[in-house]
């Protein structure tokens, strides 16, 4: 597990991962804990994007900068009212991640492997994100680099354990 400074705690958390990895039930777990509000970044996904993913399309960066535009405009809106808060945000590649970056904002890098991750995916129900996109978020994630303020959490644990080491990391 990575932090950067951890003599402050951050005000906005930024759960990233590719899809399956547990954003939504992690973020959920952290506001529950924290008593943050969560925010779940694929609501704030344009119509265009939600009916591509549906249909097995990978998205490209044009898709996606409106999106993350969204996304940081959330995290803007907590920074000016001085309320800490939580999003999920794929943020797949450092330049989504640099849309992102606020000196506020840490990171929650959900990592694991394919087949865990595939697991997660064929488990759930009612999700846009097909198993068959999996692999196209794969090959388009960059895992945070050390300069980044980046907690990683290895996925393998129990939600509850996931959530605890991001605790204890804060």
């Amino acid at each position: 597990m990575e932090h950067t400074d951890a003599s402050a705690p951050p005000t906005v958390l930024v759960v990233m991962g590719v899809s399956g990895t547990g954003k939504s039930t992690v973020a959920g777990l952290l506001s529950e804990r924290l008593g943050w509000p969560m925010e779940e970044g694929d609501d704030l996904h344009p119509a265009a994007n939600v009916a591509k993913m549906e249909q097995g399309v990978p998205l490209t960066d044009e898709d996606r900068w409106p999106w993350l535009d969204r996304v940081a405009a959330w995290i803007d809106d907590r920074s000016r009212t001085g309320e800490p808060g939580i999003i999920t945000c794929s943020a797949l590649r450092r330049a989504y991640r640099d849309r992102l970056r606020r000196p506020n904002v840490t990171f929650v890098f959900l990592s694991g492997t394919r087949e865990v991750i595939s697991r997660r995916m064929a488990a759930r129900s009612g999700h846009f994100m097909p198993l068959s996109l999996l692999d196209s978020q794969l090959a388009t994630l960059e895992p945070p680099g050390p300069d980044e303020q980046v907690i990683t959490v290895h996925l393998g644990a129990t939600p509850d354990e996931e959530v605890a080491q991001v605790l204890r990391a804060l």
